[in-house]
């Protein structure tokens, strides 16, 4: 994703804060209600895989619709940095955060406490890339003994390996970890292909004249997967029920917005975000592909997760062995992957239009 300036947190005032913690613990004796009312003196922290883009826009829908507010809520965005936001919700240190189905994977094999509570991205919207020119390249098969890249994620060599053999090939390539600098060494002719998201990426390349050429997964009989996923640390999740209803649904009212009304939702996310994105276009291109194609499942709801897609991905990563557990073990068995999300905060039917 392309970088920009993280939003800024809205905090209560400090006297306020001061006032709804104090009636808070006069209603303490009151049961659990008085408990979520405690709790709601307190930020909801969600932890952001990256600087603003059109992934997060049914967040900052959210906010700038005032849903948020009117749902009782302060929701202050954690902007992106070294640190996972895996690991920061898992440790306590954020309440969501945003994930990504292999990333998760591996985070949950190893421990952390962490429950997916919504598919932001219904599909896979990473894909192979070559240049578009790349006249040699007509098939991820033609992709052996070529230069990958990457990113330096556990799950894309086994990914890619898999694609390319799905197509027909071996296999066999060679890696070279840049992180975001592989799109670069792409346009040069450095690596030969390598994995971006096409609606913001492959958008981005376009708008500089390196137009790609890209391959989906699924093409190739490759599992699909959520792409993006909103997280929540699950023992806050066990211990702030409603709290975390309230949030998830506004935040799937957010991006039910964006998939029905993707121009308003591009407009959201930069009034959010001011001075952040140097190209309009490529925010309103981005969010119309991501409302044409990946927002919704095959019945049109919002959000929803599925048993059968968590365990086609996930379920090929561990048995590719290139999952493992706390101690650094290969995981050799399936978990319950039912016990790794829940669609349980969301709004009834999925938020259906």
């Amino acid at each position: 994703m392309s970088s920009s300036v993280s939003q800024s947190p809205f905090r209560v005032p400090v006297r306020l804060a001061a006032l709804v913690f104090g009636l808070a613990l006069l209603l303490a004796g009151c049961g659990g209600a008085a408990g979520e009312q405690q709790g709601s003196a307190e930020p909801i922290r969600i932890a952001l895989d990256w600087t603003p883009n059109t992934n997060h826009s049914g967040l900052y829908v959210a906010q700038q619709e005032g849903w948020f507010r009117d749902a009782g809520l302060e929701v202050e965005f954690l902007p992106y940095s070294d640190t996972s936001p895996d690991t920061l919700v898992a440790n306590g240190a954020a309440e969501f955060g945003i994930s990504f189905q292999d990333s998760f994977t591996f985070s949950k094999a190893t421990g952390a406490d962490i429950t997916s509570v919504m598919a932001i991205l219904q599909h896979w919207a990473t894909a192979v890339a070559v240049k578009a020119d790349r006249a040699d390249i007509t098939s991820p098969a033609d992709l052996d003994g070529k230069i990958y890249g990457g990113f330096g994620g556990p799950g894309e060599e086994p990914k890619m390996r898999q694609v390319i053999r799905d197509a027909g090939g071996t296999g066999e390539f060679r890696t070279v970890t840049l992180g975001t600098s592989a799109y670069e060494a792409l346009y040069a002719g450095q690596v030969d292909f390598t994995e971006p998201f096409v609606a913001w990426e492959g958008i981005e390349a376009e708008l500089r004249n390196e137009p790609l050429k890209t391959f989906a997964y699924t093409d190739y009989g490759f599992p699909d997967a959520y792409n993006v996923l909103l997280i929540g640390n699950s023992g806050w999740l066990r211990d702030h029920p409603d709290r975390a209803r309230t949030f998830v649904q506004a935040a799937q009212r957010g991006y039910r917005l964006a998939a029905d009304d993707p121009a308003r939702a591009a407009k959201d996310l930069q009034e959010a975000n001011p001075g952040a994105f140097t190209e309009p276009e490529l925010v309103t291109r981005s969010q119309d592909m991501l409302a044409e194609r990946y927002l919704r499942d095959d019945t049109g709801s919002v959000g929803t997760q599925t048993l059968e897609r968590w365990a086609g991905f996930s379920g090929f990563l561990i048995d590719s062995g290139a999952v493992t557990d706390a101690s650094g073990a290969p995981v050799t068995t399936r978990p319950d992957f039912s016990a790794w999300f829940t669609n349980d905060y969301l709004a009834p039917g999925g938020a259906t239009s």
